[in-house]
């Protein structure tokens, strides 16, 4: 059995994948995925996983550059966009609007579903390089 933190094969394979520069997208569960990037399902329920729960758990496998959120995020889910501010401590973030933050995830190795159903709840991690 894999001893190190992530158990889901699709999402480990796709983080070991991944070069300086790819992005993978951690999504709430309305965000639309580009039919041409991979698809990371793991919603069961509303509100299951949690969008931070998840982020948290990639955050120890991949090395973060940078992360960028919807502008949008400030104004209609705050709380969410401190906790991502928490949780990503290090990691600068940048602010873009949700339309062009949806264009950005076409460019993605894959976007990763989860359960979270607050508004704006998604964000792109920017790998980096651990050298």
């Amino acid at each position: 059995m894999k001893k190190t933190l992530l158990l889901n094969h699709p999402l480990s394979s796709v983080i070991a994948s991944m070069g300086h520069t790819d992005m993978l997208v951690i999504a709430d569960a309305g965000l639309p995925i580009p039919p041409d990037v991979e698809r990371i399902d793991l919603a069961l329920v509303a509100g299951m996983p949690p969008l931070i729960d998840v982020v948290k758990a990639v955050l120890g496998e991949l090395q973060v550059e940078r992360a960028i959120v919807a502008s949008e995020m400030r104004e209609r889910s705050r709380s969410m966009r401190e906790a991502l501010s928490d949780v990503l401590v290090h990691v600068p973030m940048s602010d873009v609007p949700h339309d062009e933050f949806k264009l950005l995830t076409r460019s993605a190795r894959a976007v990763v579903r989860t359960g979270e159903c607050t508004p704006y709840a998604n964000v792109i991690l920017v790998a980096g390089v651990v050298f």
